[in-house]
């Protein structure tokens, strides 16, 4: 479990998949710069959602609470890609909690966690270039642009550029 100001990253449960279906897995703004595509059914949710569990329970991704509601509201991870160096693992925030200080909340609580808990020395942060809010995001937390790729959306064909950001710790 990760704690920031507002929020609480934790493992998944069953009874999130309603709200990880309502606040963001069917929310097409939430797809926008991800590689998964959107959940179209409640049926499809609750399937998501113990494939969720099973894959958390192998790696350090987590669904965000929010503390005053106790709502799942998104996700976040990290993953060890080098000697004392991490990065995160994908985040993303239902439309209604964006622009609220919390994807700074989670950036935050990620490095922290990898700083105590495996003496992380270098954090990755990733985006694409069409996502100004997480560019500005990355800049305010001091992290320099280290990498701009060419690639290719799975679900749809279109080209993105894939920036990485770098922030020694």
């Amino acid at each position: 479990m990760i704690e920031t100001e507002s929020l609480i990253l934790d493992k998944a449960k069953f009874s999130d998949w309603k709200e990880m279906y309502h606040n963001v897995w069917s929310q097409p703004e939430c797809a926008k710069y991800m590689s998964w595509s959107i959940t179209a059914n409640e049926e499809d949710a609750k399937i998501r959602i113990m494939k969720t569990m099973a894959f958390q329970k192998e790696h350090d991704t987590y669904l965000v609470y929010e503390k005053s509601s106790g709502r799942a509201i998104g996700f976040a991870g990290v993953e060890k890609i080098g000697p004392y160096k991490y990065q995160e693992a994908g985040i993303c925030l239902g439309t209604d909690y964006m622009r609220k200080g919390f994807g700074k909340q989670i950036v935050q609580g990620l490095i922290q966690y990898c700083k105590e808990e495996f003496s992380a020395k270098e954090f990755i942060y990733s985006t694409r270039a069409e996502n100004r809010a997480s560019i500005l995001l990355a800049e305010s937390l001091g992290f320099t642009m280290i990498s701009s790729i060419s690639k290719v959306e799975r679900k749809d064909g279109r080209r993105y550029h894939f920036l990485q950001f770098s922030l020694m710790l």
